[in-house]
């Protein structure tokens, strides 16, 4: 069954920026509620201390209304138009953290901040020109289905390879980016398969609709672990670090899917594509640069505050 949906991307451009919003300032407050609650690796215990933790809650009901602008934005705007600029939240961070402790950005955070900015700019102006919202076939759900199988057996993998051991914080990160990126795909095709069924009518229960219902099924999957992941990885990362990761991630993870599996670059001319690669080597670069310049000013900054 295929499914269409008409396309709006300015609309879907605003949402994106507002939903990065949410997500920068959600996060921090998750990180806050996260180190003032921690009492060791988190568990169920923690979890459910969580729950009682203001801040914590706070973040959590921002980031579920990220959550739900992101997935409007994705209503008016092909995949890969909208996730890049998730990562304007770290720019936004980057300024709620200044504004926080009272201290102006530095130079080279600025210049960074920029980069992204101009990177991000770059690749969504261009996306938006040549993307096409294309109809999705079963084999394409088929085949997004069996890539996140692919990558939840990787991840369990790893997991008992880990086991006991301390490995790489930042492992962490990226394993709740990869799903996050899943939950914006399969939320895409999610919301395309609806308004088909709506348009149609056709509320039989078969083989099509038992795929949507296992994207949903892989939805809720992949944003229960991205969710788990993250909240550990507030255990052993700066919110800098686990928002730039989150934000780095999952729209390569989109982007890859949207253009390889769901065909929204199809017919799109090969110079857009350099140039969607370079503007999105700009828009990395600018985040690390980022990373690293807050990192250099954390461990400048005096022990007593």
């Amino acid at each position: 069954m295929p499914s269409t949906i008409a396309s709006f991307p300015v609309l879907g451009i605003v949402l994106a920026v507002a939903s990065a919003a949410a997500l920068a300032l959600g996060n921090m407050m998750q990180a806050r509620g996260v180190r003032s609650a921690a009492t060791g690796p988190f568990g169920a215990k923690q979890f459910f201390a969580l729950l009682r933790n203001g801040p914590w809650v706070i973040g959590a009901l921002l980031i579920g209304g990220a959550i739900l602008l992101q997935l409007a934005s994705l209503t008016f705007a092909p995949l890969i138009v909208v996730q890049p600029v998730g990562v304007v939240a770290l720019v936004f961070a980057s300024l709620l953290t200044a504004r926080a402790t009272h201290t102006k950005p530095s130079g080279t955070e600025m210049r960074a901040i920029a980069t992204s900015v101009i990177g991000v700019a770059g690749f969504v102006t261009v996306a938006a020109l040549v993307s096409t919202q294309r109809t999705i076939h079963d084999s394409q759900l088929i085949a997004i289905l069996l890539a996140l199988a692919v990558v939840l057996c990787f991840a369990i993998i790893v997991a008992l390879v880990q086991r006991g051991r301390r490995g790489p914080a930042v492992l962490i990160v990226i394993a709740a980016g990869v799903f996050s990126g899943f939950v914006a795909t399969l939320g895409k095709t999610v919301i395309l398969r609806v308004q088909t069924v709506i348009t149609e009518q056709d509320y039989s229960f078969d083989s099509s609709n038992l795929l949507t219902l296992a994207c949903l099924i892989g939805i809720a999957i992949s944003g229960g672990l991205s969710i788990y992941l993250v909240q550990r990885a507030h255990t052993v990362n700066s919110p800098e670090v686990v928002v730039g990761g989150l934000t780095v991630i999952d729209p390569f993870v989109a982007v890859v899917l949207g253009i390889t599996i769901l065909g929204e670059a199809t017919g799109a001319p090969f110079w857009s594509l350099l140039v969607l690669a370079a503007a999105g080597a700009v828009a990395v670069w600018g985040v690390i640069d980022l990373a690293r310049a807050q990192q250099r000013s954390a461990s400048d900054a005096p022990l007593g505050g």
